[in-house]
């Protein structure tokens, strides 16, 4: 379940090679199942591991991109949600270690860009998923194609109208590094606004995947916000960014990776 314990450590961020002019710093599980496994590591992670990989900037002269989360924006009392809302979060939630940890982050990248003249970039990620993700990941997506295939019923929770926005993998690697080579510092939201309720996501993975499969409800997670959805008017104009891929496109490709690595081929 601790998949980055080493920029906890600063010892550990010492460069192996001198010659480093970008850092790419997405250490921290984005999952809820793994991210309240260790609540306390995960904003041990969030916060002294930024300061770490700040201070390795700092070192090097280097820029660095922060890859945030559209956690920040909380329970949003705005819809869609833009770079400028401050947000609506439960600092003492269970979502709070995540999600008040990447706040943490984010203000430390400022004041470092203040205080020294490093240059950062900031992405609030939305929703995403994609081939090579953990199968048993826990979020939504994951779950609803690893179901699908294995035969099980779709577990939408109640109230099952809550809506997410998700981007393709793809589509988000090309907005980090148009980010990263770019001027602004951010935050930039990147994700994709096509916005779908849990129930309308689940029926589209059973039409495209099991037509056979049942869909059932179960109880929700505690602070999980009812909606969520980015305003991309920044990434279009500032770095000429939109994603690609659509939803009918990209779960397919996931399937076919999820398949191979279940062993479980198409009948």
């Amino acid at each position: 379940m601790d998949r980055t314990p080493k920029i906890r450590t600063y010892s550990s961020c010492r460069p192996l090679f001198v010659e480093v002019d970008q850092i790419y710093h997405l250490a921290c599980p984005a999952s809820p199942i793994f991210y309240k496994y260790n609540s306390v590591k995960t904003i041990k992670t969030n916060v002294i591991g930024t300061l770490n990989m700040l201070g390795l900037a700092k070192r090097l002269r280097a820029r660095i991109l922060f890859t945030s989360t559209s956690e920040v924006y909380g329970d949003p009392l705005e819809h869609p949600q833009k770079e400028t809302y401050w947000g609506n979060v439960n600092p003492i939630g269970v979502r709070s270690c995540y999600d008040e940890g990447k706040r943490m982050a984010e203000t430390l990248m400022f004041d470092y860009y203040r205080q020294y003249g490093i240059e950062i970039r900031i992405a609030r990620i939305f929703n995403t998923y994609g081939q090579r993700m953990n199968i048993d990941d826990g979020r939504v997506g994951s779950n609803f194609i690893a179901q699908a295939i294995r035969n099980e019923p779709l577990t939408v929770q109640l109230p099952g109208t809550q809506t997410r926005s998700v981007c393709y993998v793809s589509d988000l690697v090309d907005g980090l590094n148009q980010l990263m080579e770019g001027t602004d510092a951010g935050p930039i939201n990147l994700g994709n606004p096509g916005e779908f309720t849990m129930k309308e996501l689940a029926k589209a993975v059973q039409e495209l995947i099991n037509p056979e499969v049942q869909i059932s409800e179960v109880e929700n997670t505690p602070d999980d916000p009812p909606q969520r959805k980015p305003d991309i008017t920044k990434a279009k104009e500032v770095l000429g960014w939109e994603p690609k891929v659509n939803l009918h496109e990209g779960i397919p490709l996931m399937e076919d990776d999820f398949r191979q690595r279940l062993g479980v081929p198409r009948t």
